[in-house]
């Protein structure tokens, strides 16, 4: 039975990228056992505040700046993994591509430290455009010794169709690194990987960014959680761990995947195999619609 963890991030002002570094060993450190560890959706904002000038600026540009690190954290993130032994998705973080763009990226990293998996997320919150961001084009799982895992990063997670691509290649655990603005964004969120546990049936673990307002940094508003459909052999809520909202926590619990086979099977809601044996339906529409829009 795996144990996963979901890491919430206070962002911290650091005067470098050591003392970033210092502040994910110490989350890294109380996920220590677990067999995975998830990090929020880019947790190398922090270091916006180790560039220059960052609190006089009037736009985001010292958030799209923080790029500027991204080998530098992969590597320590890989060091990491490979000293504690464990898979870690290091939320996700900003990468130039070659052509000068932007991506969102999320990589994961083994055991041993090598990259096993890479996601870029593919759809975009509209903020994130302003930001000269890019959409990746890719929807894969990972098969990990203990699960089958996949990535939506945050605003992913409010696309049904991103976690039913994923569902349809076998993924048990979908991990959602986050970052939200507001109290109602992480809701937003939240509820829609609830959904998204509920209506595939599986396990979903939500990991997010937090801290206060500075500069020109809005804030942003978090809690990190694990939750299972809302069924029997689970808690009622579906909760299985969660944090408190707005500090430096980990939630961690352990996962029964077969309990998830069993579950589509023989739960009081059969969701995944229902929205399937109907799917035909779902694309017809009724003629009096058609009529009235053409």
């Amino acid at each position: 039975m795996p144990r996963i963890a979901a890491c919430t991030s206070l962002f911290r002002e650091v005067t470098d990228f050591d003392a970033f570094a210092a502040h994910v060993r110490e989350l890294l450190d109380r996920a220590a056992g677990a067999d995975l560890v998830v990090l929020p959706e880019l947790v190398t904002f922090e270091l916006m505040t180790a560039v220059p000038g960052w609190r006089d600026a009037t736009d985001l540009q010292p958030a799209i700046e923080t790029a500027r690190f991204a080998e530098q954290y992969r590597e320590f993130i890989a060091a990491e993994a490979a000293q504690r032994r464990q898979h870690v998705l290091a939320g996700s973080h900003l990468v130039r591509t070659g052509d000068g763009g932007l991506l969102n990226v999320a990589p994961l990293y083994g055991p041993d430290g090598t990259l096993v998996h890479e996601h870029a997320k593919t759809h975009l919150f509209p903020l994130e455009f302003t930001l000269g961001i890019g959409e990746g084009d890719e929807m894969a799982v990972v098969e990990l010794p203990f699960a089958t895992v996949g990535v939506n990063i945050c605003y992913e997670a409010e696309i049904p169709e991103c976690s039913a691509s994923l569902a349809e290649q076998g993924v048990q655990i979908l991990l959602s690194p986050s970052l939200t603005l507001t109290e109602a964004g992480y809701w937003r969120v939240r509820h829609c990987l609830a959904a998204r546990a509920i209506e595939n049936q599986i396990y979903t673990l939500h990991s997010g960014a937090a801290g206060p307002a500075r500069g020109p940094w809005p804030g942003a508003w978090a809690r990190s959680s694990i939750l299972g459909p809302c069924d029997t052999g689970w808690p009622d809520n579906g909760i299985l761990a969660e944090t408190a909202p707005n500090v430096d926590a980990v939630a961690i619990a352990d996962v029964d995947l077969d309990r998830l086979a069993e579950n589509r099977k023989t739960g009081a809601a059969t969701t995944f195999a229902d929205r399937r044996r109907r799917a035909e339906r779902y694309q017809v529409w009724p003629s009096h619609h058609a009529a009235t829009t053409h």
